[in-house]
């Protein structure tokens, strides 16, 4: 049985690193999934999971700066209900790692929202369990607190799709965006368990040396990143990406360990068409490998191998 694609949305919290070392870098935030999930347990992810209805209200366009549902449909090549992903992305930012991508309003354009006094950091905890726990949504905590999303500094760089042999799939667009500097990420004790700000060549190594999991999307994105000495030079890049394509991975088995190729990577056409030959049938091994790859653990079972450099 085909399993059905959701929309979803991730966004990168970017920062200047903090930490010493031999020059300028970036930090990112990711949280690691709680260790019960039944989608990618224990992986360390972005911020970021399905679209809800919610996210695509009829208002949505006067709570969010600088773009319109017509404008984020053309940037994603989707005939309409585009900015609802933009909004599922900060929703998800909110909810899971307690940070508000928004400013008053009324405000100067870099007036984003702070949260540095207690009181104030102390209201929007009282907001996020709303949101997480449904009896509120982030909407209307920007009409409560006179609030816009801050839409037009969130820019869309990577697309992927959940391959076909996974238990739950999702067709995911990832975001990119500032950190507030006046506020502070914290997982959801709930689906995410550990918060990291993390330069992103050495969330890459710490992966290599198997000191955590991460899936292909992710390391792919953390590819995308390392390049860049300053949170400004990934904005200054995020702003001009126009050319996203869409990535869907081909699972396989090779020497028993689960293969995962993505376009570009050497005998990704081949194992595509082999795939659309067998009209969408696997073996039984294959199909185990990967349920339990998205499932009960997430990156270990992966292995790169003849990808292209790319």
């Amino acid at each position: 049985m085909t399993v059905p694609l959701r929309d979803a949305a991730t966004v990168m919290l970017v920062r200047d690193a903090r930490s010493g070392g031999d020059g300028p870098a970036i930090e990112v935030c990711m949280l690691r999934r709680n260790l019960a999930s039944e989608f990618v347990a224990g992986a360390y992810v972005f911020p970021g999971g399905a679209v809800d209805p919610a996210d695509g209200a009829a208002d949505v366009e006067a709570l969010c700066r600088g773009r319109s549902d017509a404008d984020a449909s053309a940037v994603l090549n989707m005939d309409s209900g585009g900015l609802a992903l933009w909004v599922a992305a900060l929703r998800e930012c909110f909810e899971e790692a307690g940070v508000l991508v928004a400013q008053s309003a009324d405000g100067a354009p870099n007036d984003l929202l702070d949260l540095s006094e207690p009181e104030a950091a102390a209201r929007f905890e009282t907001y996020r369990q709303a949101v997480n726990d449904g009896t509120m949504g982030l909407l209307e905590v920007c009409r409560a607190e006179g609030l816009v999303l801050v839409t037009d500094d969130v820019h869309y760089v990577s697309h992927w799709i959940t391959p076909e042999l996974a238990p739950k799939r999702y067709d995911t667009r990832f975001f990119v965006t500032d950190a507030p500097p006046g506020q502070v990420a914290h997982h959801d004790e709930g689906e995410t368990i550990a918060t990291i700000w993390v330069q992103p060549a050495e969330a890459l190594a710490r992966c290599a040396a198997g000191e955590i999991e991460l899936l292909p999307p992710t390391i792919a994105n953390l590819e995308a990143l390392a390049v860049h000495a300053s949170a400004a030079d990934v904005m200054a890049w995020a702003r001009q990406v126009t050319d996203v394509p869409t990535i869907l991975p081909i699972v396989l088995m090779e020497d028993g360990n689960l293969l995962v190729l993505r376009p570009g990577d050497v005998g990704y056409e081949e194992a595509l068409e082999d795939r659309m030959a067998a009209s969408g049938s696997v073996s039984p091994e294959l199909a185990q490998a990967a349920k339990e790859a998205w499932g009960p653990k997430a990156g270990n079972s992966f292995r790169r191998t003849g990808l292209s450099e790319s």
